[in-house]
């Protein structure tokens, strides 16, 4: 037989692994977003000196955030992709809960830089702003990129189920109704009504310290290992329809990054030989696997007494 490989020794066997497939992935799409941030960065901050929008500016800083966030992302979702080492048995997924709770920070400056100069800008009436088509284009603009790009990632994170490029997609869907908002705020100015500009800044403030409490508060429940709302009921659905499994108890769980770690006891008919209760640990372990992604079971057995 023809032995290709043995002929040309350059040639690299390129066949990958699906958890490698997974994170070139998750790395490409966080690597799109990273380009589509600073793009829509320099467009807006551009446009809204041109301009002086405040609404166009605290789009510019927003967005200057959302670069900052997209490239913590893709280090984040590279480095959690990293096997366990001695050092990390559990592998490197936290980094990407780490990462959603920077964004949360990153978000929250954002907020407080936008209100104080919305505030200040309406109480010494400095709102007059020019307004030209540009204005229009950064901000329609941002809004169909921000609309492919948050679906993009959404698509990704869910399919992988990476916490990382969920807050990345979540991030920038923000951005979408926070620039449908300063839109508005054009409109009124184009329409003389200067104080819509600095109102629009507001309501996007507001937008954006909602999306920092949800992100927040989801990246601290994975750092803290809280486990994830209506999970444990669905691995008790699970273990309850293996009939080998007599009694189950103490189902921990924690996430780390995308994955799940769950550990439980099971007690099985004290009778059987221990080989058949390894057997019915491992049947535990590949439902719940089958029917929950991205999850590492460790089973404990115990004889159910009678």
């Amino acid at each position: 037989m023809f032995n290709f490989s043995a002929k040309f020794p350059f040639v690299w066997n390129t066949t990958m692994t699906s958890e490698e497939k997974a994170g070139k992935e998750k790395r490409s799409i966080a690597l799109t977003s990273v380009i589509a941030a600073v793009f829509l960065t320099g467009f807006k901050l551009v446009i809204g000196l041109l301009t002086g929008s405040l609404g166009i500016l605290s789009e510019a800083l927003h967005s200057s955030l959302d670069l900052a966030a997209a490239v913590i992302t893709f280090f984040a979702v590279k480095i959690s992709d990293t096997p366990p080492d001695e050092d990390h048995n559990f592998g490197h997924g936290k980094i990407e809960n780490y990462s959603a709770l920077i964004e949360t920070l990153l978000l929250v400056v954002t907020c407080v830089w936008v209100v104080y100069e919305a505030v200040r800008r309406m109480v010494t009436n400095e709102v007059h702003i020019d307004v030209t088509v540009w204005s229009f284009i950064v901000i329609i603009t941002s809004i169909v990129i921000d609309f492919g790009r948050s679906r993009a990632l959404y698509k990704v994170a869910k399919k992988h189920e990476s916490q990382a490029l969920e807050a990345d997609a979540l991030h920038f869907s923000t951005d979408i109704w926070s620039s449908l908002v300063v839109l508005i705020g054009l409109i009124g100015a184009a329409f003389n009504y200067y104080y819509a500009d600095p109102i629009a800044a507001l309501i996007v403030a507001v937008i954006v310290l909602t999306v920092s409490y949800r992100l927040g508060k989801r990246s601290f429940d994975a750092l803290i290992d809280r486990a994830p709302r209506g999970l444990k009921e669905r691995i008790e659905k699970i273990i309850s329809g293996i009939l080998e499994v007599k009694h189950y108890h103490d189902i921990k769980i924690r996430e780390s990054g995308p994955l799940k770690f769950v550990e439980l006891n099971i007690h099985v008919d004290n009778n059987i030989t221990i080989d058949r209760a390894h057997e019915i640990s491992h049947m535990v372990e590949e439902a719940i696997s089958t029917k929950i992604k991205n999850v590492k079971v460790m089973v404990h057995i115990e004889p159910e007494s009678h």
